[in-house]
């Protein structure tokens, strides 16, 4: 058999006072979170894309024409992307449209982030034989998009963007 103790003291009131003090704490933590959720916002993410969009508009006119000239080449070029333990290793393999290596060529190979600029990463290629590369950097995790420039004198002759996922 179980007593239940019951207590003699009233039950507490909810008065004006009460109600208006747990409002205003209330709205006040909305206010405070939103606040900081603004500012994460702001300080992460600017919005701007792009600086000029003229400018960028006249670039994007420069990148079809570079595209169709670069399609007329037929060139073969074949990128591999490992991850290891502690380094990213990119190996390029770039051969004309008879299967011959290119040679006389620069590579330039960047991993470049899907949301955030500044996680974008650069991987320097060396020619290890003709129309071969192969680069290095610490290695890095999950979604990228991986841009490869081929170079003749300083100028770009060739472009690939795929997307790669890294474990």
């Amino acid at each position: 058999m179980s007593v239940t103790e019951r207590s003699n003291r009233p039950p507490r009131e909810v008065t004006g006072r009460t109600v208006l003090i747990c409002l205003l704490a209330f709205f006040g933590l909305i206010a405070a979170m939103n606040a900081v959720l603004i500012r994460l916002a702001v300080s992460t993410f600017g919005g701007v894309e792009t600086e000029n969009a003229y400018q960028a508009g006249l670039n994007f006119s420069r990148e079809i024409a570079a595209a169709e000239v670069q399609d007329a080449l037929h060139w073969q070029v074949k990128a591999t992307v490992s991850a290891g333990p502690e380094t990213t290793m990119v190996e390029l393999v770039a051969r004309d449209a008879n299967g011959r290596p290119l040679a006389g060529l620069d590579a330039i190979a960047q991993l470049v982030h899907p949301t955030d600029r500044r996680g974008d990463l650069t991987v320097p290629l060396d020619e290890r034989t003709s129309g071969s590369f192969r680069g290095q950097i610490v290695t890095v995790h999950g979604n990228w998009t991986l841009v490869i420039d081929l170079m003749r004198d300083g100028t770009r002759v060739f472009r690939s963007r795929n997307r790669v996922y890294l474990r």
